[in-house]
């Protein structure tokens, strides 16, 4: 495939009056920037989403965690975006990723995040949080929100970072029960791109050996594939030859996981649609340089500085939308809304 971001297309976040076209795209609350094609209220997000993982292109996936870093990636250009459970985590509550945040805490963050942009977002549901019921629920709960996808893992609740020492995977058994109840929950109405994720490369490694992790994790990837899961994504390998492993025995649309400073290495994009991978995921370079602007912004101050790299207050105003607030307000006021 070949690397390219896709025009936006919208379908998350807009208003009731924009889906059923009342309210010219300037005067919308929800709109983001004016490239957004016109259709965009008629297509459902997760519809844009297997359009856009249809292409032959491998898509740049910047991730988010809160509404306005979503709308950031958005105005960037690119045509979708995930919401980072160790991003939100650390945004939210300042907690590390270790299972502490509760799905009703994911799900607020992710209504949010969706209902700020028009493109797809996938959000990440951890184990699914309980037994094979509550993955079906975790599913209805997440389409509600407005997400295009949910990523669900085989990890022993509560999971952790997968480059922060994972050491345990649930049995084969239950890894697959997870997956078969996304997918049934899919079929019975919460339409969502299943992103199935083995964390067996890591959690098994010490106590069966690389290799033979390794065997274990794209198993699992298979199977995965088999049940019907959409989007196949291995957790933390170790190598570019294990990223073309997987690459080349796991079917279907595979994402890779680029985390600056963690196991896998970082290969650019190109590199990856090479390898036939459909997703680029950057998980927290986006709030890794939030908190070192803020931590340079605060050294300024701290020494009677005015800090030099920011917004405009002009820019910060356009982007959370008084622009287009004043605009309805002036369209009500003329008679024309």
């Amino acid at each position: 495939g070949q690397v390219g971001q896709q025009p936006l297309q919208g379908g998350g976040g807009m208003c009731h009056r924009c889906i059923q076209g009342q309210a010219p795209l300037e005067l919308c609350n929800a709109q983001a920037i004016e490239r957004v094609a016109p259709m965009h209220a008629f297509t459902r997000p997760v519809d844009q989403l297997r359009a856009l993982m249809a292409g032959e292109s491998c898509q740049v996936m910047p991730c988010c965690f809160d509404a306005l870093s979503a709308r950031l990636v958005e105005r960037a250009g690119f045509p979708l975006t995930f919401m980072s459970g160790f991003s939100v985590a650390a945004a939210r509550a300042a907690l590390p990723d270790t299972g502490l945040l509760t799905v009703t805490e994911m799900l607020d963050q992710g209504r949010s995040i969706c209902s700020a942009v028009r493109i797809p977002v996938i959000g990440d549901g951890d184990t699914g949080h309980g037994n094979a019921a509550n993955v079906q629920r975790t599913m209805h709960q997440f389409a509600r929100a407005g997400f295009a996808g949910i990523m669900l893992e085989d990890q022993l609740a509560p999971k952790r970072c997968g480059h922060t020492g994972v050491k345990e995977v649930v049995s084969r058994e239950e890894a697959l029960g997870r997956i078969r109840a996304a997918v049934a929950a899919r079929a019975e109405g919460a339409d969502l791109v299943i992103v199935a994720r083995t964390d067996a490369r890591s959690a098994l490694a010490d106590s069966h050996g690389d290799e033979a992790a390794m065997d274990e994790a794209l198993w699992r990837l298979k199977a995965f594939a088999e049940l019907g899961a959409d989007v196949l994504f291995l957790e933390a390998p170790r190598s570019e030859a294990e990223l073309r492993r997987f690459g080349a025995e796991v079917p279907g649309w595979r994402m890779a996981n680029m985390l600056e400073g963690g196991f896998t290495p970082l290969l650019p994009p190109a590199q990856l649609a090479e390898m036939g991978f459909r997703l680029a995921a950057y998980p927290l370079t986006l709030l890794s340089c939030a908190a070192a602007a803020m931590q340079d912004a605060l050294a300024d101050l701290a020494a009677g500085r005015t800090p030099e790299r920011m917004l405009e207050f002009a820019e910060l105003r356009e982007l959370v939308g008084f622009d287009q607030y004043d605009a309805v307000l002036q369209a009500h006021a003329s008679g024309s809304l």
